[in-house]
């Protein structure tokens, strides 16, 4: 099964996500009975966006959440392996957000890490894909095995395609660049989605045919997953520079996003104009800018997220 699936995986078409996500899902159903099934990544200090789930036979809209420190994401950044159930009895499971059916809670879970090198001989965690079920003990270790491996296979092809678009970043300058993602992008997506859309809708309107409609369903989610996926490449620099900071140092680096002057921080935080120097330093060195405008727009790009 797992043969078969790699090689089917390798001629799906490349950058089409949906289709691959759809695909895994549809392997480990054949794996397991699973009742939740999701693929979740990283994005910005806290976030967790999920691009692709189902829940009992059906699609779950893309969702995005803010992590804690207790729940499952935390947990899989901590530790880089295999979360399971049966290893807490759900405690770190529970401890998180809800997916799918929240009126009912999962008998059993395994949720694999997804991992891509750090750059410096290691490895970290950049997303995760679950499959969670109502009853209890059915994700056996073959089970878990297999689900590991197709998940490293899925993390390969996500790398290769990050790879890629990393690569056209570094064109010669004068190119245009793949990234951030802006509002031009997403509406040049949506018009062209949504146009397509329309035309099978116009063909099942003349005649529906049950085909013609279950294409524009498959449409419009794979439109929303799209979607979800596009915010991945907005750039979250402002986001990891201004958290950066240490809460003294973001007080005043709000202030200097206002205008506001030397003189006029050290009086209203009560501090001396040498402090205020000192941490304008410090902020300036963490943010790579020596410019007092460049910093306070960055914060700016930041608050208007």
């Amino acid at each position: 099964m797992l043969r078969e699936a790699y090689h089917k995986i390798r001629a799906l078409p490349r950058n089409d996500h949906y289709a691959l996500y759809d695909y895994v899902r549809a392997v480990t159903g054949k794996l397991a009975p699973v009742d939740s099934f999701y693929i979740g990544f990283l994005h910005g200090a806290n976030r967790v966006r999920f691009p692709y789930g189902y829940e009992a036979g059906r699609y779950d809209d893309p969702a995005s959440h803010t992590y804690g420190p207790h729940g499952q994401t935390a947990w899989l950044i901590k530790n880089r392996v295999t979360y399971r159930y049966a290893y807490d009895n759900g405690a770190v499971l529970h401890a998180g957000v809800m997916f799918g059916d929240i009126s009912r809670r999962s008998a059993d879970a395994v949720t694999v890490p997804l991992l891509r090198s750090d750059g410096a001989g290691g490895s970290r965690v950049f997303g995760m894909l679950s499959m969670q079920s109502y009853t209890p003990d059915v994700f056996d270790d073959n089970a878990v095995r297999a689900v590991e491996w197709l998940t490293t296979l899925l993390a390969r092809v996500l790398g290769r395609d990050h790879e890629d678009c990393e690569a056209l970043q570094r064109l010669p300058a004068g190119d245009r660049d793949v990234y951030p993602v802006t509002s031009d992008h997403i509406v040049e997506y949506l018009s062209s989605r949504v146009a397509a859309v329309r035309g099978v809708a116009e063909l099942a309107r003349a005649e529906p045919i049950d085909d013609r409609l279950v294409a524009i369903v498959r449409a419009c989610e794979q439109i929303q997953s799209e979607l979800m996926e596009m915010t991945l490449d907005i750039d979250d620099g402002p986001e990891r520079r201004f958290l950066s900071l240490t809460p003294v140092e973001q007080e005043i680096a709000l202030q200097l996003a206002d205008g506001v002057d030397n003189e006029r921080i050290a009086a209203e935080s009560g501090r001396s104009p040498h402090t205020v120097k000192t941490h304008l330093r410090s902020i300036f060195r963490k943010y790579g800018m020596g410019a007092r405008g460049e910093v306070a727009e960055d914060v700016r790009r930041h608050l208007a997220r």
